[in-house]
């Protein structure tokens, strides 16, 4: 592969939101990847608007200047995203969802699909409590350590 189509894919990989691409052509391949978010970095928006909050348990978003930490993320377990890929609540798009606001889990229960690559991949909760939020809604992408759920 010619090292100035190497230099463009790097330009299109900084330019672009993607995290990580694989090019082949004829025998040669290139991956380039980077990481989500720089380690000695905070992510871009580290409180993502909560699209899925019941009125009447909606916990207070507002930051505490103190500690730095929301009021939602202190009463609560934050389920975070294990990759990059597209959120999905339910199985397919005819079914209910996995979760709503509201419902129970236990450890070893579904909260959603996250689809990367072609293929889907259950995410399962490792903690038992009651649904308190839902940050992402069907088709939406996710980055990798991006919250999902917040779990009572």
């Amino acid at each position: 592969m010619d090292l100035r189509k190497v230099k463009k894919l790097i330009e299109l990989l900084e330019s672009s939101a993607l995290v990580e691409m694989e090019i082949t052509e004829g025998d040669s391949t290139i991956r380039l990847s980077r990481a989500a978010y720089p380690p000695t970095a905070p992510p871009a928006h580290p409180h993502p608007a909560i699209s899925h909050i019941a009125t009447d348990q909606a916990p207070n978003v507002r930051q505490d200047i103190e500690s730095g930490q929301s009021h939602a993320e202190s009463i609560g377990n934050t389920v975070e995203s294990p990759m990059v890929g597209t959120f999905y609540e339910s199985a397919s798009p005819d079914s209910e969802p996995y979760v709503t606001i509201g419902s129970v889990v236990k450890p070893g229960d579904i909260l959603c699909v996250i689809e990367a690559m072609k293929t889907f991949n259950q995410l399962e909760t490792d903690i038992a409590g009651t649904i308190k939020a839902i940050y992402k809604s069907s088709g939406d992408p996710v980055e990798f350590g991006e919250p999902l759920f917040l779990i009572e």
